[in-house]
């Protein structure tokens, strides 16, 4: 089985603006050009729906959210939640981050010096905790421990999903640890299901954003969720949202590491707001350098390294057209990486996100995110995690990485750090030593 898909891209995609290649035994159309990106997903963003290859890894799991719906479903969908994720929310769930990293930190003051752990693994427990303070204000009832299991087992499972169905292999074809899959699956989902009909029971709807999604009602129609694409989108919101912003954590940490000025620097930013720092949002908009490190730790490590839609009609692009039935990937990792948009593509360099070299940048060369419709909701709230957890963890420890040089990154589904990311870890002196 191909490790991960990265491998098989054809050279020419980090060079060439439309690629056409024979994939796994299919024809694809590589698009790392950002004028036709835009083309692409804003100008035809009708002719374009999910292709198999994504859902029959993801729908067993996330069910029909908004991650995983298109057309008039997708769209509801949409509306509906878009209230939950406006800045003024995000910004109320700051002091929830700041207790979760707390308890981050009081998590490896526990730690020897000597002791090696899996950094990336940390980062998700991390971002788990934010989230499910975020979402369901941390559910008492729910044990923790057994629903990351249970979501860890089930993206193990996916890149048997994503390759059988990239060769064509029938979706009804066992796959190895396919039942384990599905078992992790449930698990995820009735953990879920629980705590909506914990939270219904209660008669509370809560500040939170499963209190929002409750009360949230289509604008055009009033119509409320039910409960099953209430379950399927929390379950998109923690399961994309936690591993993403962990992957975001772990690569920046390892490159503020191999950085030292680069690091001085955010230490630097990060004592000045220091004293104020106890959740307070204003605290977090002054981390202008901080946000540029993190932005350009996604420039080369897009947690979500890979956008694949399958085009529903004949698409015009760049002088030739993308007939009806194509599998059009837009590869997020090779996009960032060109030298024709990227000057020294290969260096990590903050200062690219400074305000005057980002106001002059395309807007499709950069795309953590995605862009068009279907840009990740949970931006801001990604960010605003990251963001929370480095000032919160970087003042007191410093991180020793066990390999020399970085992990190789690793596609499945989103862009891991292949075999983890192992450090140790000690306090910083008071001059961040």
């Amino acid at each position: 089985m191909v490790r991960s898909l990265i491998d098989v891209w054809p050279d020419a995609v980090y060079s060439k603006a439309l690629v056409e290649t024979r994939l796994l035994g299919r024809t694809t159309v590589f698009v790392t050009d950002p004028r036709l990106i835009r083309t692409l997903l804003v100008d035809h963003a009708d002719a374009l729906a999910r292709e198999e290859v994504a859902q029959r890894a993801l729908v067993p799991a996330l069910g029909n959210g908004i991650l995983t719906s298109d057309g008039a479903a997708w769209r509801l969908q949409r509306r509906t939640v878009a209230s939950a994720f406006r800045p003024d929310c995000i910004r109320a769930l700051v002091p929830r981050m700041h207790e979760a990293a707390r308890r981050t930190s009081e998590r490896w003051s526990r730690r020897s010096p000597h002791e090696p752990f899996d950094l990336l693994k940390d980062m998700m427990r991390t971002a788990l905790d934010i989230v499910l303070a975020a979402l369901v204000s941390g559910d008492s009832a729910l044990d923790v421990d057994a629903f990351e299991q249970a979501l860890e087992t089930y993206i193990g499972t996916t890149n048997w999903k994503m390759a059988y169905a990239m060769v064509g292999v029938p979706s009804w074809v066992p796959h190895p640890r396919q039942g384990t899959g599905a078992e992790a699956a449930a698990a995820s989902r009735a953990a879920m299901a629980a705590i909506v009909a914990r939270r219904r029971t209660s008669g509370v709807q809560g500040t939170d954003l499963l209190g929002m999604l409750l009360g949230a009602r289509d604008p055009e129609t009033g119509t409320p969720m039910d409960d099953a694409a209430i379950v399927d989108n929390l379950l998109t919101f923690i399961a994309a949202g936690h591993e993403t912003t962990a992957l975001a954590l772990t690569w920046t940490l390892r490159l503020l590491h191999d950085h030292p000025e680069v690091e001085r620097r955010v230490l630097d930013e990060i004592e000045v707001i220091r004293p104020d720092f106890t959740g307070d949002p204003a605290c977090v908009d002054r981390l202008v350098y901080t946000r540029q490190v993190l932005m350009e730790s996604m420039r080369l490590f897009p947690p979500a390294p890979l956008i694949v839609r399958r085009t529903t009609r004949p698409v015009p692009l760049d002088g030739t057209t993308v007939q009806a039935g194509s599998s059009v990937h837009i590869p997020i990792y090779a996009l960032h990486r060109q030298e024709r948009l990227w000057p020294r593509a290969q260096t990590f360099d903050p200062d690219r996100f400074a305000p005057g070299p980002a106001a002059e940048r395309e807007r499709f060369a950069y795309m953590p995110f995605g862009a068009g419709p279907r840009v990740c909701i949970g931006a801001g709230l990604a960010m605003t995690e990251a963001l929370v957890v480095l000032a919160s963890l970087l003042p007191s420890y410093r991180l020793r990485p066990r390999q020399a040089t970085p992990p190789r990154p690793e596609m499945r589904i989103t862009l891991r750090p292949a075999g983890g990311m192992s450090v140790t870890i000690a306090r910083r002196g008071s001059s961040h030593g």
